[in-house]
């Protein structure tokens, strides 16, 4: 009996197949391995909630404030110059600095105030709530006071204005209050010339120094 080749070829591979031959022959492929990269774990923030800088660096410096403005004084705040009810609230340190400008061919003499507390940070809000009230609570005879909107500056922000009642084209005084972590901030701006879109801009900064 005669078998063709074709016959014979797949004898033979039935065979090996059987034998286990084939797969010794040509192996399946080996699949790569797959390598996952962990995600990077991020660190955590370590932020202090209070303030870690000297009261004094908090204060807006020459740089800060427009070039026509000189300094007029700058100063820490003493504890015997406090009330009680500051001292009872936790009052630590304060410090205090003034600029004025002035141009005698304009008649213009304005002037530029900045006063820093630090308390306990568990009563800033009682502190902040107190001078709010003490604000709007008070009755003035002669002069107008006005709320102003502002953008939020540090935790808590209070904006406002006073003119005078008989005449509204006298001079005004803007007076922002913020607080941020354990510290307390008034800035205040009065005089012949006054910016109130300038003092939000030096309330921003002196914002961005409490760290």
């Amino acid at each position: 009996m005669n078998f063709g080749p074709g016959i014979i070829g797949a004898v033979l591979v039935a065979v090996l197949v059987s034998a286990g031959c084939l797969s010794a022959i040509f192996p399946e492929p080996v699949p790569e391995p797959v390598v996952v990269t962990p995600e990077p774990t991020p660190l955590p923030t370590t932020e202090s909630p209070v303030a870690t800088v000297p009261v004094s660096r908090m204060a807006l410096q020459p740089t800060d404030i427009p070039s026509d403005y000189i300094l007029k004084s700058r100063s820490d705040i003493t504890y015997l110059e406090m009330d009680p009810v500051d001292h009872d609230l936790g009052w630590k340190a304060g410090y205090s600095v003034s600029y004025y400008r002035m141009n005698e061919e304009k008649y213009d003499m304005t002037g530029l105030r900045q006063v820093i507390q630090i308390y306990t940070l568990a009563n800033m809000k009682k502190i902040y709530d107190i001078q709010k009230d003490t604000i709007e609570s008070q009755t003035y005879e002669t002069t107008a006071f006005y709320e102003l909107p502002c953008p939020k500056i540090g935790d808590r922000t209070f904006a406002y204005r006073i003119t005078d009642k008989i005449n509204p084209l006298s001079l005004s005084t803007y007076t922002i209050i913020f607080t941020k972590k354990d510290v307390y901030e008034e800035l205040t701006m009065g005089g012949t010339t006054t910016d109130y879109e300038t003092l939000k801009g030096l309330a921003k900064t002196a914002a961005d120094k409490i760290r």
